[in-house]
């Protein structure tokens, strides 16, 4: 390991000081504060700041010309109350770090120790501290923001601690590694009337039936190939909680989730398409709109080899998560690797852990180190 205990201790001590204090997407603003002044220390040749909103990025830049390499963590928290006995557990009531950011997060703060004390002999290394990663808006925002084009990297890599591996073993695979997915939310919008006349009014019950079932009917998950489709209803109402009313509105809540972005384009046009059609059958007005859109996440080979080649080094176990990707569950890294060749890999977080977004999980900090090691072992093949 490139630091030392008392080191790592620093880093630990940071760690938890974000797990106290977690902030949701998009609301990042202490939380990179906090990132921007511990940074501060290791003296990056530059530091940009609110990048796609409360994105935050240091540069280190190498002695000769060569490629740039990024390596990205996130900075939200999410929307969870923690339960826990942990005397660093939340301070911020029904917000919690429950699915490792702060973890992450820490990691590079660790390799911004090292860069500190050895910078690459040629290129640069950026670590990008992104927001918003659990609504699925801060990559398309960091890349949208004009002050991204000076710090466009020629790799990106990332990690996500994964509860179920072994802990400090790591999954890796070429191609897919996380599905696309989206929230829909449909309104169907009529006319009240008494409940005595409902003839009197336009009820949208019968069209909310029936897209209850056929949507869900378009996608029922199973083998995840390029053909996987899964559509899962989490939320609907109809009318107002009472028995003289018939209702003229309904809400429909649906996650569309694909392999691909290919073929959620197909899922979306099809659900789009039942929505017109049984919102026309029952003379009602509909709306569409989606929130939480995630793009794939693919693994370019160039990377994954690179990556295969740093955990062989370091002698980190590494498979090819023929037996855990791709999972079903998304990401918000998909959109980095259509500016540069970029690669994910699971960090096992123990078999028994709790799982992510449960309100007793917390980050192990033995996988401080692990990830460090994995990605500063990168940096100096890539940039010496």
């Amino acid at each position: 390991m490139f630091l030392n205990g008392g080191e790592l201790d620093e880093i630990t001590a940071f760690r938890r000081e974000l797990h106290r204090r977690p902030e949701l997407s998009g609301q990042e603003a202490e939380t990179a504060r906090t990132v921007t002044q511990a940074l501060r220390s290791s003296e990056p040749d530059a530091i940009v700041t609110n990048l796609g909103g409360h994105g935050v990025a240091a540069v280190y830049q190498g002695l000769a010309d060569g490629p740039t390499v990024m390596i990205r963590a996130e900075l939200d928290a999410l929307p969870i109350e923690e339960l826990s006995p942990l005397p660093y557990r939340s301070e911020i009531a029904g917000k919690g770090h429950l699915c490792g950011h702060d973890g992450h997060a820490a990691i590079l703060m660790a390799l911004a120790k090292g860069l500190s004390q050895k910078r690459p002999a040629r290129g640069r290394a950026i670590l990008l501290f992104q927001p918003a990663e659990e609504n699925g808006a801060g990559a398309a925002a960091v890349l949208a923001d004009p002050k991204f084009e000076a710090l466009k990297p020629d790799f990106v890599f990332s990690l996500h601690n994964f509860p179920g591996l072994p802990l400090g073993h790591v999954a890796l695979a070429d191609g897919p590694v996380n599905c696309a997915s989206r929230g829909m939310k449909i309104v169907l919008s009529g006319k009240t009337s008494h409940a005595s006349c409902p003839e009197d009014g336009i009820p949208p019950t019968f069209a909310m039936a029936n897209l209850l079932g056929e949507l869900t009917g378009l996608g029922a998950g199973g083998r995840l190939d390029a053909d996987f489709t899964l559509v899962t209803v989490t939320h609907a109402r109809l009318g107002e909680p009472a028995f003289g009313i018939s209702p003229g509105r309904a809400e429909i809540w649906a996650t569309l989730r694909t392999l691909t972005d290919a073929r959620m384009i197909n899922l979306v046009g099809s659900a789009e398409a039942l929505v017109h059609k049984h919102a026309a059958a029952g003379g009602l007005a509909s709306s569409i709109s989606y929130e939480d859109i995630f793009h794939q996440c693919s693994n370019a080979p160039e990377a994954v080899g690179e990556l295969r080649r740093a955990l062989a080094e370091e002698e980190i176990g590494h498979d090819s998560g023929a037996t855990t990707l791709p999972m079903k569950a998304s990401e918000d890294f998909g959109l980095f690797g259509r500016v540069a060749p970029s690669a994910m890999f699971f960090l096992g977080a123990g078999e028994n852990h709790p799982r992510l977004h449960n309100p007793d999980y917390d980050f192990p900090d033995a996988l401080i180190a692990v990830g460090a090691r994995a990605f500063m072992r990168t940096i100096r093949n890539l940039l010496g």
